[in-house]
């Protein structure tokens, strides 16, 4: 059983200007993410759902970690029902599809670049596949996408793209947990299909909100993450930025209930994977460093 504690990115504009967690020498990628690695077993690659990043990027991680650290890789979000724009895609992919600065849907793709985009996504996940240092790829699917079959062919589909990952689903739609029925319907799903539920600690009270169901759906893991319990922000209209929403620092006495549920769950999986997305400023390193400290006093 390992636990494995890190947080979403480790670039953040907010992290990177608040000058708290990173030293004063360290002013390049390789240098933040050697420091990063060297505080955390464990980071979500969250610059992946803006764009499909190239394999030399991702070899570039592997070389700049050590050899037990592990990268959970955030799906690219036209995968999972997201609007894109097409100046994000490849240049010959932009070319191909003709008008520039367009909004795209995975619906509106046609099929063969979708087929390539999977390909290459693929691609960009093998550095860190033959390296032994990839664990989830990670699916945070929109408040759009609501229980219903179509959502489950969709994600058997995404399945079929990429069959040697293991994937973690987050729903952010309250239909998929709405009641016994549902959330006993949706779990049977995932531990069908051998995908990663993932245990979400966020606010409550809106459509897309769910409950932080305790509950693991595969044998190898247990994945949680943590977005911060600030509901005014959460949906704040015209934000300028992740961090403003998920802008929220973890009293201690919270951290300790939620590390009582991940130790419960422990003995049911081969990992525990707890990710903070609490991204402003430091707020999600300081508290993983927290977590983390916790951990060790419990064992």
């Amino acid at each position: 059983m390992r636990f494995l504690v890190g947080t979403a990115s480790w670039t953040d504009k907010t992290l990177i200007d608040c000058g708290r967690f990173y030293p004063a020498d360290c002013k390049t990628p390789e240098a933040r993410l050697r420091f990063y690695a060297s505080n955390f077993p464990l980071v979500e690659v969250d610059s992946s759902y803006y764009a499909i990043p190239v394999p030399a990027t991702a070899q570039l991680w592997v070389e700049r970690t050590p050899d037990d650290f592990v990268f959970n890789v955030k799906a690219f979000r036209l995968f999972t029902g997201h609007w894109t724009e097409t100046k994000v895609l490849h240049k010959d992919i932009q070319q191909a599809l003709g008008a520039g600065g367009q909004r795209l849907y995975y619906k509106t793709v046609p099929e063969e670049i979708r087929a390539e985009l999977w390909k290459r996504f693929g691609e960009a996940l093998e550095p860190l596949r033959l390296a032994g240092k990839l664990g989830l790829v990670h699916f945070q699917f929109p408040p759009a996408v609501r229980y219903s079959k179509e959502a489950m062919a969709h994600i058997e589909k995404c399945l079929a793209w990429l069959p040697q990952h293991t994937l973690s689903i987050e729903f952010r739609h309250k239909s998929w947990w709405d009641g016994p029925e549902r959330t006993a319907s949706t779990l049977d799903f995932l531990r069908e299909h051998r995908l990663v539920h993932t245990i979400v600690d966020g606010p409550q009270g809106a459509d897309n909100s769910v409950p932080a169901l305790w509950e693991t759906t595969h044998p190898d893991y247990l994945l949680l993450r943590l977005h911060g319990r600030n509901a005014l922000t959460y949906n704040a209209k015209g934000a300028a930025s992740a961090a403003e929403r998920f802008d929220y620092d973890y009293p201690d006495q919270e951290l300790r209930e939620l590390m009582a549920e991940v130790v419960r769950l422990a003995y049911k999986v081969r990992n525990a994977h707890i990710v903070f997305n609490n991204c402003d400023e430091d707020k999600g390193q300081r508290n993983g460093i927290s977590f983390l400290k916790m951990l060790l006093a419990n064992e």
